[in-house]
């Protein structure tokens, strides 16, 4: 049996932000149609808000694969030396039940999660939205902006913020445009980064909010919240985590990648167990790319995205990545 390995350099290589985004939107109209199979996510926390692993898994019968992700946050790895995040993807062949990839997880976890927050943004926010505001400084928050900008070419104003380490946020501004540039290809000449200190004032100035925290405290206050704004809420992805006050979900249209796992540990579940929004009032986003429903309806709105990320994103461009390395001759195939 033979599979391709590929590591974090080759994955780069192949991969580029509007595909990848492609992706991620197939997927979404694939599992809102019932043409996917996704199941239970491992979860288990070593450290709490320092260390902690999920294993995700699914299968894609249109793409004739499935796959698991095993990824883990271990947030000393700073002072170590190494990656905050570390994973990886294992794709098998659905005929056959071999395996024919194995791929570093973390960039591609980092790129297709980008892409989910900037496809909430795609389908919900205003669509003259100029105003970016990302809350974390980690190595998260440059695939959100890469994606958002991607989506977005008027933006012209990008805040980030890290409530725990505002110099986190200083040090991420003065290093972005240079990481965009060399990692995506992207030019933000005309775009300008602020390290946000002050988040009752960037917040409200803002059209779009993404948040991409392991917070189990509410930061985003509902007093910032002005009609008209778009949140798209990652960081959520276990039991108990929240990063935006729950009154902001009631008077808001709710969209979720995944129903059960956005109800069971996503943003959602939080405000579904207060009785601040029902199940019900929830819908795939998939319905949404689709043209199955519509989404906003005004310029008031306030519309929410809640993503807790599932290995079909993972698997789906894993199986793209492993394609275009065996064209380009890249990855190093192996006997098992």
């Amino acid at each position: 049996m033979k599979a391709k390995v590929m590591n974090k350099n080759e994955i780069m290589q192949v991969t580029e932000m509007k595909s990848i985004i492609r992706v991620v939107e197939n997927v979404y109209c694939m599992k809102s149609k019932g043409e996917t199979v996704v199941w239970p996510t491992t979860f288990h926390v070593f450290e709490e808000g320092k260390a902690d692993m999920d294993i995700k898994s699914g299968y894609l019968p249109s793409q004739g694969v499935f796959g698991h992700k095993t990824v883990s946050f271990f947030a000393e790895n700073v002072a170590k030396g190494l990656p905050t995040l570390v994973g990886v993807i294992n794709v098998f062949d659905a005929k056959t039940g071999c395996l024919t990839g194995i791929l570093e997880g973390a960039y591609i976890t980092g790129i297709r999660t980008g892409a989910a927050g900037a496809i909430g943004a795609k389908y919900l926010a205003r669509k003259n939205s100029e105003t970016l505001f990302i809350l974390g400084a980690g190595n998260q928050a440059a695939f959100q902006i890469a994606a958002c900008i991607t989506t977005f070419p008027a933006l012209k104003k990008v805040y980030v913020a890290d409530v725990l380490n505002h110099e986190n946020a200083v040090r991420f501004v003065n290093g972005i445009q240079e990481r965009l540039a060399k990692e995506f290809g992207i030019d933000t000449s005309g775009i300008r980064f602020e390290a946000a200190a002050d988040l009752s004032e960037a917040v409200p100035d803002s059209d779009i909010v993404i948040t991409v925290t392991p917070s189990r405290t509410p930061v985003i206050k509902k007093e910032w919240i002005r009609p008209g704004m778009h949140l798209s809420c990652i960081g959520a992805d276990a039991e108990g985590k929240e990063e935006i006050e729950p009154e902001i979900f009631r008077n808001a249209k709710v969209f979720v990648d995944d129903m059960y796992h956005c109800v069971e540990a996503g943003e959602s579940e939080i405000p579904i167990k207060r009785g601040m929004i029902e199940k019900e009032n929830l819908t795939e986003i998939g319905k949404l790319i689709s043209g199955e429903c519509d989404g906003r309806s005004s310029d008031e709105d306030i519309t929410i995205f809640d993503a807790t990320g599932m290995a079909l994103m993972d698997i789906a461009a894993a199986n793209v990545a492993l394609a275009m390395a065996e064209e380009k001759g890249l990855g190093t195939d192996i006997e098992l």
